[in-house]
């Protein structure tokens, strides 16, 4: 020591100031360079560390296992605390090719959507340092939130050291959701977000589109049962005209289609059975006359006490059994539908027995024709039936007196109308009872043979969640809505109820207060459809 403070005390006083000065700069640039070096040779040593499972003392307090390096400007402290990382342009890959969604506690937790016994699942991965941790199916959970649906839980089972969930995850994936891991420094909860199936609109997009936005609330559905029908003739206004007696058609006046009036002459037939017919009656007549003429003498030859009361009293015998010949053979007559005075003895005439239209012809002139031939069939088509098959679990629904709507299957019609009968039997093979409603058809557009729905009022009901009909729309042969979202709207799986044509009501998958979207929800759809090529899990 002496001979070194002997020496500094020599060298003080053979160098001037300005030397000593530089000398001291050169001194302090070594310094800094020194220390650069050390920590260039320093990099690695993390590496090797974190490659023979030491800690990684420097991302101690980062939620998401990412090391933040120092940041320019800033410390970067909007990062403490995230555990989705959120800040990241890609979620790292973990070796088991899930998504390592965060470290805490010294845990580092790697989770994959993927399809597990041929339904999509999810599948959880607990590491510290590379090394699994043993951690039990009762100490993991997943929370769920899908848009516009209860938040939903999920457990895990252990399977291959693989922590699987017990629920299948429906699509779409669409959702946010939290791992929470019980460890003994208390729970982990770990974020993560899928968005699949999201369509992003901005507002202006959603206006311009012409998409309208509804809360989904409580409803009063006023259900409604369909049931298939067929329009059928009103056999109360349907006549079948048979001859009554055999001839053969001198002529036919009315043609297929017509309208006729009660009364109108349909046919002519020359009848032989009617011919006898009139000149029995007109023999009866004659007869009549006789016995009347006969009587009136015998009762003025009594009267001037000629002859005797006996005579007069045969006299009037004769007559009365005239009379009754006369009025049976008139009735004969009137039985088949001839009239008594006729240019011809053997013509019969066909009239109209109301006013109709003729549905069915089954007569030429020329053809003989039996007394049975059905040769027209005459409608009143103003009023119709519509016949309704009825399942017996139905039955109960369908009274008589219920108003009914009917809606034509080929053409925008409908008519109201009431059940008129309900069958008592139920048919053997079909096992649905028959039903009738009357309709009016005053412009005769409800034609006999035309199919019809039949909606049959089946009561009111409160609903808690129900949405317009206009919302529902079919994805993947499942009912959707798509409920909004901060960036746009994301389809929801529907399970629906009753509905009464306006609103419907949402069994499940959607809660109440949940915003969707109504009319323009087809807009929507196709773009959802175009981002449905990129699915997967």
């Amino acid at each position: 020591m002496n001979n070194k403070q002997s020496t500094l005390d020599r060298l003080r006083g053979s160098l001037g100031k300005k030397q000593l000065i530089a000398i001291a700069a050169v001194l302090a640039l070594g310094a800094v360079g020194t220390v650069s070096i050390l920590r260039m040779g320093g990099a690695s040593a993390p590496a090797a560390e974190e490659e023979h499972g030491h800690g990684h003392d420097e991302a101690k307090g980062h939620g998401d296992g990412e090391h933040h390096g120092e940041a320019k400007g800033g410390d970067h402290k909007d990062a403490d605390g995230h555990g989705d990382g959120e800040h990241h342009e890609e979620a790292k890959k973990g070796r088991n090719g899930g998504d390592v969604i965060g470290e805490q506690k010294g845990i580092t937790v790697e989770m994959l959507l993927a399809d597990q016994g041929g339904a999509p699942r999810i599948k959880l991965w607990m590491t510290n340092g590379g090394k699994p941790v043993q951690v039990t199916a009762n100490q993991v959970s997943v929370l769920l939130e899908r848009p516009g649906q209860s938040p939903e839980k999920v457990s895990f089972a252990l399977e291959g050291g693989v922590l699987v969930s017990a629920q299948v995850i429906s699509e779409p994936h669409l959702f946010k959701g939290t791992v929470e891991v019980q460890t003994g420094n208390g729970p982990a909860r770990f974020p993560f977000a899928k968005d699949e199936g999201a369509v992003t609109m901005t507002a202006e997009q959603i206006k311009g589109a012409g998409i309208t936005v509804e809360s989904s609330g409580t409803a009063t559905i006023r259900s409604s049962l369909q049931l298939p029908g067929e329009i059928a003739f009103n056999e109360d206004r349907t006549a079948h005209v048979v001859p009554r007696v055999g001839g053969v058609v001198e002529s036919v006046v009315v043609s297929l289609g017509q309208q006729v009036v009660k009364g109108q002459v349909l046919a002519v037939i020359s009848s032989s059975s009617v011919s006898d017919q009139r000149a029995e009656l007109q023999a009866a007549q004659k007869r009549l006359q006789l016995a009347r003429t006969t009587y009136e003498r015998e009762k003025q030859l009594f009267e001037q006490r000629i002859s005797p009361q006996q005579d007069v009293q045969q006299a009037e015998q004769a007559m009365r059994e005239a009379e009754i010949a006369v009025a049976n053979a008139r009735q004969k007559l009137q039985a088949i539908g001839a009239t008594a005075d006729s240019s011809a003895l053997n013509r019969f005439e066909l009239r109209a027995p109301f006013n109709g239209i003729i549905v069915e012809k089954h007569i030429a002139l020329g053809e003989q024709v039996r007394e049975d031939t059905n040769v027209f069939t005459v409608s009143d088509l103003k009023s119709v039936w519509a016949q309704i098959n009825v399942p017996a679990r139905d039955l109960p629904q369908v009274r008589v007196g219920e108003n009914v709507v009917i809606k034509a299957s080929a053409f925008e019609q409908k008519a109201v109308g009431k059940v008129a009968y309900v069958g008592a039997l139920i048919g053997e093979q079909t096992r649905t009872a028959q039903a009738r409603v009357v309709v009016d058809n005053p412009n005769t557009v409800w034609r006999p043979g035309l199919f019809v729905n039949v909606e049959v009022s089946a009561g009111e009901a409160y609903v808690p969640v129900t949405v317009t009909a206009d919302a529902v729309q079919t994805m993947e042969g499942k009912s959707i809505v798509f409920v909004r979202t901060p960036t746009g709207f994301a389809p929801v799986p529907v399970e629906l109820g009753r509905t009464d044509g306006k609103r419907i009501e949402v069994v499940s998958g959607l809660k109440a207060g949940a915003q969707y979207a109504t009319s323009g929800s087809f807009v929507i759809k196709s773009e959802a459809g175009k981002a449905s090529a990129s699915h997967e899990h």
